[in-house]
């Protein structure tokens, strides 16, 4: 990140929490309505300092990375099969896109009735959340490699696996970065759904916590914000992965 990238993403978090700020003190609203943003500071500092929150975080990050792990494998499966073949096309689409028109937060709780309540509904969960924009992406993305390159290739006699590693994958793999860019933000999602769903232990059992029997707002906006922070990270990883495999956009 650039030097003026930063300061301009500072700028507008900077004039975020004066908004914010500002509309606590001109509504006049009560710690339990819309608490300031110094109130959720402190209150995020100590559940970390206090262990509230670090375990929750942990399981929420570990079914994150285990879901958009197995989702995004998947995917790369299923979209190479879409791109390669017209017939799985026609036959598995229409499938597809009932699966992700159906919201997940329907389908939670009959998961986590099949899967129980552990660690594995929310993998299951996660995994569906992050499958159809990567495989989209990389079905576009070989769909749209060069035939020239590939009709060169083959005039070499390439055989289909050299074709798939050492030119379909790279032209298509900034579609693919940018499909996996999207999902690992739904993983987060998807892993909160699935706590909501049923669970013992995660940021969204701490989230339903806090609104509910221990009527904590503060600690409400700090599991937000906590959240907020995993996906921001993590999308930052995939970027980084991104540009090294990649190279620098632009």
């Amino acid at each position: 990140m650039s030097v003026r990238r930063a300061l301009d993403v500072t700028a507008a978090a900077v004039a975020f929490v004066l908004f914010w700020k500002l509309i606590v003190v001109v509504g006049n609203y009560p710690v339990f309505i819309l608490p300031a943003p110094e109130v959720v500071a402190e209150r995020f500092v100590s559940a970390w300092l206090d262990g509230t929150m670090e375990p929750n975080a942990a399981q929420t990050l570990l079914e994150v990375v285990l879901g958009f792990a197995l989702g995004a494998s998947a995917a790369l499966v299923a979209g190479y099969a879409l791109a390669r073949s017209r017939l799985i096309e026609r036959v598995l689409s229409p499938y597809l896109v009932a699966a992700q028109a159906t919201p997940i937060l329907a389908l939670a709780p009959l998961l986590a009735l099949w899967f129980g309540s552990g660690l594995l509904s929310k993998v299951v969960i996660c995994a569906l959340i992050v499958f159809f924009p990567v495989a989209v992406a990389t079905m576009v993305g070989l769909r749209n490699v060069d035939r020239r390159l590939l009709e060169m290739a083959r005039s070499f006699r390439a055989t289909p696996w050299q074709l798939l590693w050492t030119l379909e994958l790279p032209a298509a793999m900034p579609g693919i970065m940018g499909g996996m860019r999207v999902g690992v933000t739904l993983a987060v999602v998807g892993a909160i759904i699935g706590e909501w769903a049923g669970g013992e232990q995660g940021l969204g059992v701490l989230i339903n916590l806090a609104r509910g029997s221990l009527f904590d707002i503060p600690l409400l906006f700090a599991t937000l914000l906590t959240v907020a922070l995993l996906g921001v990270v993590l999308y930052l990883i995939v970027a980084l992965v991104e540009r090294r495999i990649v190279g620098p956009r632009g």
